[in-house]
């Protein structure tokens, strides 16, 4: 069935079929009935709960940051499964992205390009909107319930077994030397209303931005973030994203930054700029579509090298949340095997499907 529907959806621009979607889904979801039956047909189903950073995680499975960028979809997300889902890259002043078209389909081999060039509502909208979805609409308890585990004094919480990640990062035309500025921002904004930050200087699809980075542009950023973390009643796990196109030096630098700053985990990875395991047939696309991060199955071999590299040079000792490549219940075990604890999916569920996560984790008990 849904191999049919992605042949119609795929005739159309991959970002307005995107959000085309999604607002159908929420359209049907807001009916109790219906998103009681997507929910009991896309759901994973069995003891399948995994422990993280202090937090329930129902599945290991979860959406990589992008999809939902401002926090408009997660009731739908839920009904869909997934363990946990990041929300953004979000920057403290809302922004436009990059020009469009800035998505671009690959199906020979099952890719994506982006270079969407973080467009979101800013962090204020996103805050307000994340606390609207927490107090819920009726539908919440007293108390520290899944998917809140610290709750924010004074404030009722939605029932949601739902773990949000905050993945933030800096506007366009912040320089970077005022870069941990933006970061230090939206950690505040949003620290009382996710579960677990991401801190993203890897998107290679904002100029300047990987520069971030190198070790000492690194430090200042991370130290910051640590230091106001530590300030805070409920301190949040704080995890840091990076590049699939890093020297194995440059990871090295990272590894030795994370264990010292004590940061909770690695987010491995983000898109790729490499086009050269790429079928001819898509690298002719690439030539007319320019630049941008590529994602889906060519990222899946790199990604699982970074993510092995890292769990062996740190002996397990850096928790990592692996992205890159993931369709299969397979490819995800690929991941875990390698040294991940939990996976995320993005590209794999636009060629897949709602079903991804129950046919992930149908195999991964």
């Amino acid at each position: 069935m849904y191999k049919f529907l992605r042949s119609v959806l795929f005739s159309f621009d991959p970002e307005k079929v995107h959000y085309f979607s999604m607002n159908a889904l929420k359209s049907l979801c807001s009916i109790g009935f219906i998103r009681n039956i997507i929910k009991g047909m896309f759901q994973p189903k069995g003891n399948i709960q995994f422990s993280m950073f202090n937090l329930p995680f129902s599945n290991r499975v979860g959406l990589g940051a992008g999809f939902d960028k401002n926090a408009l979809y997660l009731d739908e997300v839920d009904a869909m499964g997934f363990g946990f889902v990041e929300i953004g890259t979000v920057t403290p002043l809302p922004q436009e992205g990059n020009e469009k078209p800035r998505l671009f389909r690959l199906p020979a081999d099952k890719a994506l390009i982006n270079r969407m060039g973080f467009n979101n509502d800013g962090m204020e909208v996103i805050t307000e909107r994340l606390r609207q979805w927490r107090i819920g609409n009726g539908k919440w308890q007293v108390g520290d319930t899944p998917g809140t585990r610290q709750p924010v004094p004074g404030i009722r919480h939605r029932v949601s077994r739902l773990i949000i990640g905050g993945n933030i990062g800096k506007n366009k035309l912040t320089p970077n030397e005022f870069a941990w500025m933006d970061y230090e921002k939206c950690f505040t904004s949003l620290h009382p209303y996710v579960d677990y930050f991401v801190v993203n200087v890897s998107s290679p699809n904002t100029p300047g931005l990987r520069e971030l980075q190198e070790k000492e542009a690194l430090r200042k950023i991370l130290t910051v973030l640590q230091t106001r973390n530590s300030q805070l009643a409920t301190p949040k796990p704080l995890l840091l994203k990076i590049a699939p196109d890093l020297t194995n030096e440059q990871i090295d630098d990272v590894m030795d930054l994370a264990m010292e700053i004590k940061l909770d985990g690695l987010v491995a990875c983000n898109t790729t700029l490499d086009r050269s395991t790429l079928s001819q047939h898509s690298m002719v696309k690439c030539e007319k579509i320019g630049i941008g991060g590529l994602s889906g199955l060519p990222a899946k071999k790199r990604s699982t090298e970074i993510v092995a590299y890292i769990s062996d040079k740190t002996n397990g000792r850096l928790p990592i949340i692996a992205s890159g490549g993931i369709f299969t219940a397979a490819d995800a075990k690929e991941k875990i095997n390698a040294g991940a604890s939990l996976v995320q999916v993005w590209t794999g569920f636009i060629y897949e499907g709602p079903a991804i996560v129950k046919n992930i984790c149908r195999e991964l008990t």
